[in-house]
């Protein structure tokens, strides 16, 4: 995966990647004699083809260990090789319910099961019980405002979505508690990762009771006029989904740094430490694209001002701030959602080609950072062209599904 091995990739900097050709005892003891270069005259001599800035203005810092290292070595060969499959099939896994979660939400089939159970429950198998289930879905805004005629099949293929998805999660669960519990016995986990394993098992538990609350808003009785679409909270499902993605992130993270143990060097240059600012710069406002676009997607946004690159035929819109007070537009006015994650996708765009480009320049960046940069941009341009079709096309199923997937990548 490109996501966040392109994040992880371009940060870190492993020790195989810089060759230095370096004679007499190991670095930790290398001592500047008149028998001996030193560090810096080694750096310098490796960087001097790599870069036109003159070799005397480089500064190199002790190599250190990260922490992401200093975990992976501890582990032992085997350890290290079963816990990164764990962890990267878990981040796979929760990769597949935020598909699976954004096809449930724009099938509209969130709110066909009017109820939850903590271990779930068992699918209706006669078409008595199916009647029993549809009755219990006739009881709410969705079906009196919206599907009076919404024949059993159509409520099945629902029912059975929202189900899926459920199931989903709960086999997250059962995934990563009892290789955790096994590899917690086996001793294979590092003191460091104890702590982060716990982390994910708390995040994937409250993941449960997020999606639960988020249902529950659209179950709520403050739908009542014709007009009104019974729809869950924009602020809900943001939540649910932003937490999904810091599980995602985390799971990733860590099964990366046991899969592919390295070092940091750390600051080299200037100009270094300004490239690392700035990736971490553009992983978060990343993250706060895709959050814009959980409200883009809790407020139907994307079916408004159906047009690229103006809206309709203004840049503003004149209804941007039409709402009172005004700060509530900028999460419950469909309008001024979406032209905010216009602009804040349009900046992702900017900020990750600015990655690529200035990862060229860095000094000592490993071949594999340059790629995983290069990537990021790649995948950062794939996603604004998703978003823009999608919002061309009146926001189709498949293509906003891609899109979803996408910030998930680009993350």
């Amino acid at each position: 995966m490109f996501n966040m091995g392109i994040y992880q990739c371009i940060i870190r900097c492993s020790l195989n990647a810089t060759k230095l050709s370096m004679s007499g005892p190991p670095l930790q003891n290398l001592k500047c004699t008149n028998h001996a270069r030193s560090f810096n005259t080694l750096c310098q001599q490796a960087a001097r083809p790599c870069i036109r800035t003159p070799a005397k203005n480089v500064q190199v810092s002790v190599l250190r260990c990260s922490k992401t290292a200093a975990t992976a070595g501890e582990m032992s060969d085997v350890a290290r090789k079963w816990v990164g499959r764990w962890l990267f099939g878990c981040s796979g896994m929760v990769f597949g319910a935020v598909a699976l979660g954004g096809l449930t939400r724009l099938t509209e089939s969130g709110l066909s099961m009017t109820d939850w159970h903590l271990f779930g429950k068992r699918p209706p198998l006669t078409a008595a019980e199916w009647q029993r289930e549809f009755m219990q879905y006739q009881q709410y805004p969705e079906y009196k405002l919206k599907n009076k005629d919404m024949t059993m099949t159509e409520f099945q293929f629902i029912w059975w979505m929202e189900y899926g998805h459920r199931q989903w999660g709960r086999a997250i669960g059962t995934v990563f508690a009892v290789p955790a519990v096994v590899f917690w016995y086996k001793g294979y986990f590092t003191s460091m990762l104890k702590k982060r394993v716990v982390l994910c098992g708390v995040l994937i538990g409250l993941q449960g009771l997020l999606g639960w609350y988020m249902v529950k808003s659209g179950l709520e009785d403050r739908f009542h006029s014709e007009s009104d679409v019974p729809r869950v909270s924009q602020y809900r499902l943001m939540s649910h989904l932003g937490a999904a993605f810091v599980l995602y992130t985390i799971l990733l993270w860590n099964a990366m740094g046991v899969s592919f143990p390295a070092q940091f060097v750390a600051t080299v240059t200037p100009g270094a430490r300004s490239f690392r600012k700035l990736v971490h710069v553009t992983k978060g406002w990343i993250f706060l694209t895709a959050m814009s676009g959980a409200l883009v997607a809790g407020l139907d946004a994307g079916l408004v001002y159906n047009s690229f690159p103006k809206m309709a035929d203004r840049w503003i819109p004149s209804d941007l701030l039409a709402l009172s007070p005004t700060l509530s537009n900028f999460t419950e006015n469909p309008t001024t959602v979406q032209f905010d994650h216009r602009i804040m996708g349009t900046t992702t765009l900017v900020l990750a080609t600015l990655v690529a480009v200035r990862s060229r320049r860095v000094l000592l960046l490993p071949a594999r950072a340059r790629t995983a940069a290069t990537a990021l941009a790649a995948i950062a341009w794939m996603q604004v062209g998703l978003g823009i079709s999608t919002l061309l096309w009146f926001v189709p199923t498949w293509l906003a599904s891609l899109h979803q997937c996408g910030s998930l990548l680009t993350l």
